[in-house]
């Protein structure tokens, strides 16, 4: 792609997402939304490939279906209310409707199905950005509308997500839509702990992009996107292996890794809250998602190819990416969880 068209697609990924983030008028935030989807749509065909044409155009529905939603619910608010103001979403039907919209937007279950079929047909950098950098808006949102929304209706959108991005992911062998699944599994956390500490959904937020860049950022390294290929990963970059592998149990949550920290933390305030099935039930459906990511180290570290694989071995291409990025990005995936009263600190 051109150096200046990419350049201003990506600023105006920026500027859409700031857009939202400094708006508190519901007209300015959708605005800041539609830039962001309209910004991301040639990066996502730029491949010409008809996957890549068929994501970005289930992309396109989605995001507009969403988009609607979203300015049928403010003005709906505004019509009943009369008020604008993302604070001041105070008429039930149209704050029901907003988190819906909201939900669709960032792949929430039951509005999930988008997402595993998006990334699927994405390069790997690109899909890095969707699960990413197109979440952050949204929730930004979510988070000011929490305080409005019936509790009920954020536990079930984020008790099914857990449940749904763990469930989904147990029976795929593409790793775009295994890490699909594991961003739904993950917005679903940090949905549920919205209404009662907004810091910790901002602590989840951090966590799970600082894990999913530096597990992104490792396939693209060896170009892997299926796990046949991944059982050839071992003899051709063991460190490389080593950290993925470390990076995906951290997604999962597993100790002494960064990834516990923040189910850690939010179990804690659920059980202060008197939610005791609730949070049970949350830390059951992460032991799903940890059996995909659990099958997805044992293929990349414990199988010795071409043993145990039919699929033809990749050739080893000198990649021209940087690894400064990816070794800052494991870093801070592996090692923040003796760190947590500082970073509780500082969210708080």
């Amino acid at each position: 792609m051109n150096p200046y068209v990419l350049t201003t697609l990506l600023s105006s990924l920026g500027l859409g997402t700031t857009l939202t983030f400094a708006s508190s008028h519901w007209l300015l935030a959708w605005m800041g939304l539609e830039i962001n989807t309209l910004a991301i749509i040639p990066l996502m065909a730029q491949q010409h490939h008809p996957r890549a044409v068929e994501a970005a155009t289930k992309y396109f529905l989605t995001q507009a279906t969403a988009a609607a939603m979203i300015l049928f619910a403010a003005t709906t608010n505004a019509w009943m209310m009369g008020e604008w103001d993302i604070n001041n979403l105070s008429h039930p039907m149209a704050s029901s409707m907003m988190m819906a919209a909201l939900a669709l937007k960032i792949g929430l279950a039951p509005m999930h199905f988008w997402l595993p079929e998006v990334l699927q047909g994405l390069d790997l950098l690109t899909g890095l950005i969707l699960s990413t950098w197109q979440k952050l808006a949204p929730l930004a949102l979510i988070i000011q509308a929490a305080p409005a929304v019936d509790p009920t209706m954020l536990t079930l959108l984020g008790l099914l997500s857990t449940l749904v991005g763990g469930w989904g992911g147990l029976n795929q062998t593409q790793i775009r839509k295994i890490l699909a699944y594991s961003s739904i599994a993950h917005m679903g956390w940090m949905v549920i702990i919205s209404q009662y500490a907004p810091h910790l959904t901002l602590l989840t937020l951090s966590m799970y992009l600082f894990m999913t860049s530096a597990a992104f950022l490792s396939l693209k390294m060896t170009s892997t996107t299926k796990i046949t290929t991944m059982t050839t990963m071992w003899s051709k970059a063991p460190v490389l292996a080593s950290t993925t592998a470390l990076t995906l149990l951290s997604l999962g949550g597993l100790p002494p890794l960064t990834g516990f920290m923040p189910k850690w933390l939010i179990l804690q305030e659920m059980a202060k809250q008197q939610l005791p099935l609730t949070a049970t039930i949350m830390a059951l459906a992460t032991l799903l998602s940890l059996y995909f990511y659990l099958r997805l180290c044992y293929a990349m570290t414990l199988t010795i190819s071409p043993n145990t694989t039919n699929a033809a071995t990749p050739w080893r291409t000198h990649t021209t990416q940087s690894t400064i990025t990816l070794a800052l990005f494991t870093t801070t995936a592996l090692g923040l969880l003796p760190i947590t009263p500082a970073i509780l600190t500082l969210v708080t």
